[in-house]
This record gives C-alpha cells, structure tokens and sequence, in this order.
C-alpha cells in the first residue's frame, strides 16, 4: 500500500491538536508526519504515536516534500500557503474559510458529497463545524424528500475561537463567582453565563458572516442552490460542542417515524430520541465523540411538509479535524487523492 508524506500546519492549535489524535487512531497509510506552525510555537514538541516531534516554522520549502497538507492555521495562511503547496505538487486539504466561497475548489462531507473530491485541483475545502453537522443529518433525508427550506438556530462553543477563548470563559467564571468586574478580550461582551447572537462579523444584511457562510455551504455541499436557507448563530458559554435547532420544509409530508428510521441507516449519524425519559443529544455528552447526534424528532406544527429536530457534534473532531481526515481517506480510497510526483520520481 501507498504511503503518504504528511504535513500538519497549524499542529499547535487546539484543531490541530486533535487532528493528531484521530490521525493516530485512523488508518491513513502515513510514510512521515511534519507539524508545522505559522506562528511563535515553533520548537515545541508534540507526540504523534508515541514519537516526540518537533514543531518547526512552515516555509515554502517544506512542501517539496510533502503528499498531502493538512492546514489547521487560518483563512491567511491558507491563501498565502495553500497555492505554494500545490506548485509543489502537494495535495492541500483546508480548514479555514478561505476556499469556501470558491467554486473552483470542492467543498467536501465525505458522508454527502465525496465524488466532488474527483475534480479537485490540488486544493479541498472542508466547510465550518455547523455546515458539516447540519449536512450529515439532513442529506439522507434530503436524498428521500427534497428539502425545500431550513431554518436553523447554532449554539456555538467557545471552542471554535481557539485556545484563547477557552481560557476566557475559564477565567470569566471564575471571576463572576468571585462578584469581580469582568473585561472581555476574545467576544464583545461577557461570554461566562451569558449567550451572544453573534458569531463572526456583521454584515450590511444584518445578518453574520457565519451565518452567511452556513447559508452558501450548505447548498453547495448538498448540490441543492434552490434551497431557501436562514440562519442565527448564537455564542454559549460551552467548551466544546455544536448544537443546532433546525426547521426544515420538505417537498411533500414526511412524518418523524419515518425520519427516524432513515436517519438511523445514514453514515456518520446517531440517533438519541426518547423525551419521556429527557433522552436526547447534548454538546457534553458529544464531546469527543466522531458522530452527528439527532433528537426531539417532531413535526413541525406550522407547516404539514415540516419537521423539527436538534443536531450536536463536537466541533473539534467531525466539525473541523476529523472530516479533514475522512476527505483524505475517501480520495485515497478512489485514486482520487495520489502521491507527490515530483517526490515520487514520477
């Protein structure tokens, strides 16, 4: 079997950090590891199956010798980084925002759309944590009863703001116990016992550039441009994990039974739906785990063709790290995704 030559930038951030604990646990078939960083980390050491590896600065150079790029390290160093791996026949699979609105680069959910792997360039985009949730609950559904409209509210971890954020509400809380004033750095305002319907930055719509993001990603991801699509995203005082409050109007009727059971063959999905016993997904019990979690299945009272349903998953894992991973895995799977050819000698 192939073996890939691999490069993790960003591997000291706290998406990075995970991606080399699934990348342990994953079969990938891995020759080398580099971890790189874009920043002052440089130096620090990390283990990757049970080996202490160094973190070095990323320069253009280190991608002569790299097959695929996993970047974890922002929308500017992407753009900035990205096209200089694929000059070097490196395949670059990316986190960040940047490639998102990009029609020329594949928007991938390998349990949804993972054929649009075959016409990449050099470059896979993997959509924002609330996109990839939401997807992977509503594409089996989508494929049976064509969705006509979403409406969907996000509760957001602070977690998706980085290392810095969590660290904040740590300090928050301690401080709002202690009846200490509170001066907030990451977020606008208090983010300890407290929520903020802002995620991201506004825009003239007023609505967020999350939201928008949410809106144009899943269109894309579902192949559906005609679905009409409205979004909310909300900030909790939640470490780790994404939970969701969708509406969704379908073609015809589809009743909550008959969800279910789709929905409990769908790939990458787990159903916990039992209110009469307050059985169903939380962002707590999610964390760590690599599954989209659906419950409160129910009919939509205000519209016959609509259902309503709560979706979690842990943002860090399925909504960023490990999705990176699965797009690797499903390109190699097809001979979609190769080795280096320069480093190859091809």
């Amino acid at each position: 079997m192939k073996e890939f030559n691999i490069a993790i930038i960003g591997a000291t951030g706290i998406v990075g950090q995970e991606f080399i604990k699934i990348l342990e646990q994953r079969t990938l078939p891995i020759a080398s590891v580099q971890l790189l960083t874009s920043d002052h980390s440089s130096g620090a050491k990390l283990f990757f199956n049970h080996q202490k590896l160094e973190v070095a600065e990323v320069k253009p150079e280190v991608f002569r010798n790299v097959d695929i790029a996993f970047f974890f390290a922002g929308a500017e160093i992407s753009r900035r980084l990205a096209p200089v791996a694929v000059e070097a026949e490196s395949m670059v699979i990316d986190n960040s925002a940047a490639f998102g609105r990009d029609t020329t680069v594949p928007l991938v959910v390998p349990e949804v759309n993972p054929e649009d792997i075959k016409w990449h360039k050099g470059i896979i985009a993997s959509p924002n944590a609330p996109t990839i949730q939401m997807a992977v609950a509503l594409y089996p559904l989508h494929k049976v009863n064509p969705i006509k409209r979403i409406v969907v509210s996000t509760y957001q971890a602070v977690s998706s703001s980085g290392g810095v954020a969590l660290q904040e509400l740590t300090n928050q809380v301690k401080l709002v116990l202690e009846g200490r004033r509170i001066c907030p750095h990451v977020y606008s305002h208090q983010i300890a016992f407290n929520v903020l319907p802002e995620v991201d930055v506004f825009l003239d719509s007023g609505y967020t550039e999350e939201e928008q993001r949410i809106v144009e990603e899943t269109r894309r991801v579902l192949h559906a441009d005609d679905v009409a699509i409205s979004a909310t995203c909300v900030r909790v005082p939640v470490y780790f994990g994404h939970s969701e409050s969708v509406n969704v109007e379908f073609s015809s009727p589809i009743t909550p039974g008959e969800a279910r059971k789709i929905l409990a063959e769908a790939p990458g999905v787990r159903i916990l739906d039992d209110p009469t016993v307050s059985f169903y997904p939380q962002p707590w019990a999610a964390s760590g785990s690599n599954h989209v979690f659906v419950g409160r299945i129910r009919k939509d009272i205000s519209h016959p063709n609509g259902l309503v349903m709560w979706i979690v998953a842990d943002n860090l894992r399925k909504g960023a790290a490990l999705n990176a991973v699965q797009i690797a895995e499903a390109g190699i799977e097809r001979g979609w995704i190769g080795l280096n050819k320069r480093l190859a000698g091809l």
